[in-house]
């Protein structure tokens, strides 16, 4: 990561999340990382792109943006606490992952706040 937009804190945390998610996936059972895994992954990946493209608009779209990645967050929350439900991922990695969903809703309330 080198470019300036990945020093924004909130991209580097999605970062290090995907990586820690990415870590735990290979480990589901297959049918379970095809489906409900992947779509976990591409929730990380919509809310990282959106956030980038965030960081780049104009002040004026700002705001639409971050409330869209904030919907697509939501959607993956609720997916990695279905992982848990179905004993997809066992009580200690998924309290790891919420751990940083946690950090990261945070950071992206602030930031819409901040644009409200």
């Amino acid at each position: 990561m080198d470019h300036k937009n990945t020093d924004i804190p909130i991209i580097k945390k999605l970062y290090e999340l995907y990586k820690l998610f990415y870590k735990y996936s290979a480990l589901f059972p297959k049918k379970d990382k095809h489906t409900l895994g992947a779509k976990c992954e591409m929730y990380i990946i919509v809310t990282l792109e959106l956030l980038l493209e965030t960081s780049c608009a104009y002040r004026d779209e700002k705001l639409a943006l971050i409330k869209k990645a904030n919907a697509k967050f939501d959607t993956l929350k609720l997916f990695i606490r279905l992982l848990k439900d179905l004993n997809i991922i066992d009580s200690k990695k998924y309290l790891e992952l919420q751990k940083q969903i946690q950090e990261i809703g945070r950071m992206l309330g602030g930031w819409q706040r901040s644009l409200n």
